[in-house]
């Protein structure tokens, strides 16, 4: 890796953490193992939250699959679907925003789905995602969760898409395919203004991430960590995190987590 490990960055960002608004992450291999999220994730996201440090997640998964997490984790809102649906708790239940209005979701369906069907047509051996049936606002196609697809069918899938018109990017898992200009980081910038109700400071967040859908975020949040099992995706990367955790997927969120509490004590 190109990057040094998190236990080995010098005393000097340790005033910058100390002054972290909050903490922006991806889920899928960065706060989970095989689906679900590691002990040591959970614990450290409920020590944020002990230490008033807000979570917000940042997913490619569907806001069905985004549910109960948002419910069940610590955390501040979870926005899913690659910037589209926004999710948190609100009393007893859960409280959904979304960045397209009703009619412009109503009308892109029929345009996500023909191009679902033409991916399966054109790229052998493509399949969607099993969490599809809550997908609201995008596609997904299964590449490593439980299908396996070449680094060439994925490059085929990606064409299709684009040639339909949509974004499309690639997770851990998935190829996510949507319509519309929302991504991460403009997710960011929404969920800490509308959760918040303040100015999303970039200067002032730290995201985690794995995979080469978190690049805009690695590209524009000088405090970006990948964690370990980044290196898989390295050689398709073009923007690097500017640290990388010794340990892999949750066991490395928990390093974050623990290194920005450690500066909280010492500022």
């Amino acid at each position: 890796m190109p990057n040094p490990p998190l236990q080995s960055w010098p005393l000097a960002p340790l005033p910058i953490l100390a002054a972290l608004r909050g903490v922006l992450t991806d889920i899928d291999d960065t706060l989970t193992r095989d689906g679900a999220i590691e002990p040591a994730a959970l614990a450290a996201l409920q020590h944020l939250r002990d230490a008033d440090v807000p979570v917000i997640a940042i997913t490619g998964r569907p806001a069905g699959w985004s549910e109960p997490f948002v419910l069940d984790w610590p955390v501040a809102a979870i926005v899913a679907e690659n910037g589209a649906v926004m999710l948190r708790r609100e009393g007893a239940g859960l409280r959904y925003d979304f960045v397209q209005r009703a009619s412009e979701r109503a009308g892109n369906f029929a345009r996500l789905q023909a191009c679902a069907q033409d991916v399966r047509r054109r790229v052998p051996g493509a399949t969607l995602a099993t969490d599809s049936s809550g997908r609201l606002t995008d596609i997904a196609v299964d590449h490593s969760e439980f299908a396996q697809l070449s680094a060439l069918q994925i490059e085929h899938v990606l064409a299709v898409m684009r040639e339909h018109g949509l974004t499309a990017t690639v997770s851990s898992i998935h190829v996510n395919g949507w319509i519309g200009t929302h991504n991460k980081w403009t997710a960011a910038a929404w969920a800490v203004q509308t959760v918040l109700g303040e100015a999303f400071d970039p200067h002032r967040w730290l995201y985690v991430g794995d995979s080469t859908n978190d690049q805009l975020m690695f590209r524009h949040i000088p405090l970006s960590v990948g964690v370990a099992n980044i290196a898989r995706f390295v050689p398709q990367l073009t923007d690097l995190p500017v640290w990388v955790t010794a340990a892999e997927r949750g066991q490395g969120f928990a390093e974050v987590a623990e290194r920005v509490l450690q500066a909280r004590t010492a500022g």
